[in-house]
C-alpha cells in the first residue's frame, strides 16, 4: 500500500528543492498541486493520495511519478 505520508515526503523533497525553501509547508504543498488548503488538510487526515494532482504536478514539472508514489528510480524524466 502506498503511504500517503511518504509521498508527501517526496512532494516536499521537490518543493524544497524548487522554491530553495528550508521548510515547506502543507500549504506550499497544496497550492503545487492546485489543491485548496483546506481540502488538502482533509485529505491529509483521511490519507487519501491526490493522484490527479500529482499527475498533473509530474507531467508540468518533468517528475517520474513512479518516484513520487514508490521512491523508484530515477527521480526525474529526460
Amino acid at each position: 500500500m502506498i503511504d500517503f505520508y511518504e509521498v508527501m515526503k517526496r512532494m516536499k523533497t521537490i518543493l524544497s528543492t524548487q522554491t530553495k525553501k528550508t521548510k515547506v509547508l502543507d500549504k506550499d504543498v497544496a497550492l503545487a498541486l492546485k489543491i485548496d488548503p483546506k481540502n488538502y488538510a482533509v485529505i491529509k487526515k483521511r490519507k487519501k493520495i491526490p493522484y490527479e494532482s500529482i499527475a498533473y504536478y509530474s507531467k508540468q514539472n518533468k517528475l517520474n511519478m513512479n518516484w513520487l508514489l514508490f521512491a523508484q528510480k530515477p527521480q526525474y524524466l529526460t
